[in-house]
């Protein structure tokens, strides 16, 4: 490739690109790279010239073939983004920044520089979806090329290509880029299952191309019969979707799209028609029908998928598409970006929703860990499809449920939600959404979110905002133990407590992106920060700035504070015991309770009148006098069991008396029997005993409701073993 082919090739589809213009581009690229050598020793301006080159196969405008050209000039040579913007525009210069490394800023770790390198790369995107298709390109030719890395680095490179860039390529659609990332990323991350896919897949070449041209030439006969115009061909396979299904149990010969066929018509008119003809001339298998015409992808993807029994007896996948759609399969948001083709802006943005809600999150992700955990979860997720009760679509990932699909509707739904029906049924807030459900939310404006729902709902998007509720509800609580915590865990280093009041901690807050100290401490205290992680960046700051911390300082006085105890009990007069509320008799502030020593797990503490206090009296020695700390703000789970007449709005007044309690409700179940009886089962948030009468006594009161208590279970495994 040179840069004479590179011109030829943008000027096919451009014919208005400026004489000498790329080439100038060109020559300023080709002297900042003057002397650099890629691994594999050739010149490094082969590289950028190879993502251009790419970038020109999926036709992208002048300016993005330019910045591919000079993508890595700021980050390699002496050339600045200014001298960029400077020679070659604005535009272009923010597209190269946009794909630069902060290779010049000192992280702790090298998943640091990964989060920090991503977070940058996705806010470009969302100024400019072409930094991404250049990155794209980047990584592509970068694999390509990296038999000549060493073997640690070609897995590490081919391990973040699959688990980053080509799921990234799928959301965008660039469904060409996608098959050879993981195709390339399978060969170096499992030669020896390449290799097998390989080798299979060219002893029956011979055999399935002749079969795909046999089911070209009748079908072509029959399109003019009915004077369907279409273009028939066959459908390259890939070697990373064949290995993921071979993964799953299936055998090879079981794999249907080894042998396919693409019909690209006209209208999506003929679309329908042409399936019609397939269905006609071979007998479609059951269940291997698919209308993405009708219920597209989140990611603009469009087709009818059907598989036949073929030509003697083999299973055939026949995809049908317009002229349209294909373009849009290959080349994805590429195809479809207001930049080249003055598209509808709404249109455009709605495409890239799930861009959208991934940067809702990843600002307040600090963790570089759980960052990259979200990340791949969101990316990865493969779709179903929820119909609200007035037929809207939305796409969800395979694992949300109603709670991820309330907040996707809209936050403020979310936050009020106190139940959901699927498919006309009431279910359970854990119940995982299966496409084709059809959704209603139930809401009540007294009703507000509990922090059990970080464990049901799947979304980062929901949790986010679950999260956002919670930091804007308890900021002052939260500010308070944060800055507590790093008090504390300064004085366990024996480090200077004053160091959590100064100009230190402004900074540590400030290279951490929070707004304010007070920020910090709100996000130690509600656990998105640790006080370890910031107490060290804080004597770094010390050193930096000559302050002498006292390493000798005595330990604090063991004289103990009232209990900061996340149960709020005192267990033989001591607060600090690892404490853990017994599940089979639920005590709340106000029931006479006990301790009961366990094995590993701290000390078990029950209600005085639990069942299971039986078995603990077989080991006197390892019960221990329990009392109640005057902790308000916490509350305890409590199993509460209500039998009723069923009726049409039950489950909604019952709610409704918990909300006007102000009452979290963390699970609910409702199973109506036959002979027109319900038993509604829920676990409510109590602070103490007065709140729980309350909330039986109100229940009670409910129309049609017969019985309400309190559930307390026998369990035999609380034994002296225990």
């Amino acid at each position: 490739m040179t840069i004479s082919d590179l011109v030829a090739k943008v000027r096919h589809y451009d014919p208005s690109l400026e004489e000498g213009w790329l080439e100038r581009v060109y020559d300023v690229a080709d002297k900042a790279h003057e002397g650099q050598h890629r691994a594999s020793g050739e010149s490094y301006i082969a590289h950028p010239l190879a993502v251009a080159d790419i970038l020109a196969d999926l036709e992208m405008d002048r300016a993005t073939i330019a910045a591919a050209i000079m993508h890595d000039v700021v980050e390699d040579t002496v050339i600045t983004n200014d001298e960029v913007a400077e020679q070659f525009g604005a535009e272009i210069a923010s597209l190269v920044d946009g794909v630069t490394k902060l290779t010049r800023i000192p992280y702790q770790s090298k998943e640091d520089a990964q989060v920090e390198n991503l977070r940058k790369m996705f806010l470009a995107m969302a100024k400019d979806i072409r930094v991404i298709i250049i990155k794209l390109a980047d990584r592509l030719h970068n694999m390509r090329t990296l038999s000549s890395l060493p073997a640690f680095k070609q897995q590490a490179i081919a391990r973040e290509t699959l688990e980053i860039y080509a799921p990234i390529a799928h959301r965008l659609g660039i469904w060409r880029v996608k098959w050879d990332l993981e195709d390339l990323a399978l060969r170096y991350l499992d030669p020896d299952a390449y290799r097998d896919i390989a080798e299979r897949v060219a002893k029956k070449r011979n055999e399935r191309e002749a079969t795909v041209e046999r089911v070209i030439t009748e079908l072509k006969d029959e399109f003019e019969k009915v004077g369907l115009h279409a273009d028939t061909t066959g459908r390259p396979k890939h070697f990373y979707s064949i290995h993921k299904k071979m993964l799953k149990g299936r055998d090879f010969s079981t794999i249907y799209d080894l042998t396919a066929v693409r019909v690209i018509t006209e209208s999506v008119k003929d679309c329908y028609g042409a399936l019609g003809v397939v269905h006609a001339m071979w007998k479609p298998l059951p269940g291997r029908f698919k209308d993405y015409i009708a219920m597209p992808k989140p990611n603009m993807y469009q087709s009818l998928h059907t598989t036949v029994v073929g030509p003697g007896g083999d299973p055939l996948e026949v995809q049908i598409r317009t002229w349209e759609m294909h373009r849009t399969s290959e080349y994805g948001i590429a195809a479809h970006w207001r930049y080249k083709e003055g598209g509808k802006k709404d249109d455009f943005e709605q495409k890239l929703t799930w861009l959208r809600s991934l940067l809702e999150w990843q600002n307040d992700m600090r963790d570089s860990r759980v960052f990259m955990e979200n990340l791949k979860i969101d990316l990865f997720d493969t779709q179903v499809y929820i119909f609200s009760p007035k037929g809207d679509v939305f796409s969800m990932p395979a694992a949300a449920t109603p709670l991820d699909f309330a907040y996707q509707v809209h936050t403020d739904i979310g936050h009020h939600c106190v139940g959901a029906k699927v498919n006309g049924k009431i279910v359970p807030l854990e119940y995982q959404l299966k496409n084709g459900d059809i959704a209603e939310i139930l809401t009540n404006k007294a009703a507000r979110p509990s922090l059990d729902w970080l464990s049901i709902v799947r979304t980062s998007g929901a949790k986010h905002k679950i999260k956002q509720w919670f930091r804007k509800e308890r900021k002052e609580e939260n500010t308070l133990r944060g800055q507590e915590a790093v008090e504390a865990e300064l004085a366990r280093a024996g480090v200077r407590v004053d160091l959590a009041r100064g100009d230190g901690i402004e900074k540590v807050a400030k290279k951490l992106n929070y707004q304010s100290v007070a920020d910090l401490f709100a996000a130690i205290g509600f656990g998105d920060a640790t006080a370890s992680s910031v107490v060290a960046r804080l004597r770094e700051e010390s050193k930096a700035d000559n302050v002498v911390e006292i390493a000798t300082l005595p330990r604090p006085a063991t004289t103990r504070r009232v209990a900061r105890n996340s149960s709020g009990i005192r267990i033989a007069g001591v607060d600090d015991v690892l404490v853990r509320l017994s599940k089979c008799c639920s005590p709340v502030p106000g029931d006479p309770i006990m301790g009961f020593v366990t094995i590993g797990r701290g000390v078990s503490v029950h209600r005085a009148d639990c069942p299971n206090t039986a078995y603990m009296n077989a080991a006197p020695e390892r019960i221990l006098e329990a009392q109640w700390l005057d902790q308000s703000a916490l509350t305890h789970s409590v199993d509460i069991e209500i039998e009723a007449t069923d009726r049409a709005g039950l489950l909604q007044d019952v709610l409704g008396i918990a909300a006007e309690l102000k009452t979290q409700i963390s699970s609910v179940n409702a199973r109506a029997k036959r002979d027109k009886s319900a038993l509604i089962s829920m676990t409510a948030q109590i602070s103490d005993l007065d709140h729980l009468h309350t909330l039986l006594r109100k229940l009670g009161h409910v129309k049609d409701v017969r019985n309400v208590w309190r559930v307390t279970k026998r369990e035999a495994r609380v034994s002296a073993t225990t």
